[in-house]
């Protein structure tokens, strides 16, 4: 089994980004291996970005953002408490990250989660214990 991996929005709005080469495959593989295996992990804050700019950006249709997120419901959810976002404050001030980047952060840590799959921050950083992977790069 994998170790337990969070997964970033770019990784899901890739996988339905028709013009994203390369990206898109790489994107549905890690999504696809990591919901067999039941190690993916991703956060209340996650599904709000993919919504967000699925409508947004990619112009997905209404009924296809509700299906991703049920399906994307069957990944272990982090929910963002208000303790999530005073952990993430000291994390932002810590590492020197963005709020919404140490709130990513937080939830990989607080999830058990030895690695986190974005594009987002540095890749081969470790930072608060998560190692920072970029699958596209």
């Amino acid at each position: 089994m994998n170790a337990r991996s969070f997964i970033d929005t770019n990784v899901l709005l890739y996988a339905d980004a028709g013009d994203a080469g390369d990206k898109q495959q790489i994107a549905i593989g890690l999504i696809r291996s990591h919901m067999v295996e039941a190690s993916g992990v991703i956060s209340t804050q996650v599904l709000q970005e993919f919504a967000a700019a699925g409508l947004r950006k990619l112009g997905l249709p209404v009924d296809l953002i509700r299906a991703r997120l049920e399906f994307f419901a069957g990944f272990d959810v982090v929910s963002t408490s208000p303790q999530a976002i005073l952990q993430a404050l000291d994390l932002r001030q810590r590492w020197n990250l963005s709020f919404y980047d140490a709130l990513i952060v937080q939830a990989a840590q607080a999830s058990g989660c030895t690695e986190l799959f974005t594009e987002d921050l540095h890749a081969g950083a470790i930072i608060a214990g998560v190692r920072v992977v970029n699958p596209f790069g």
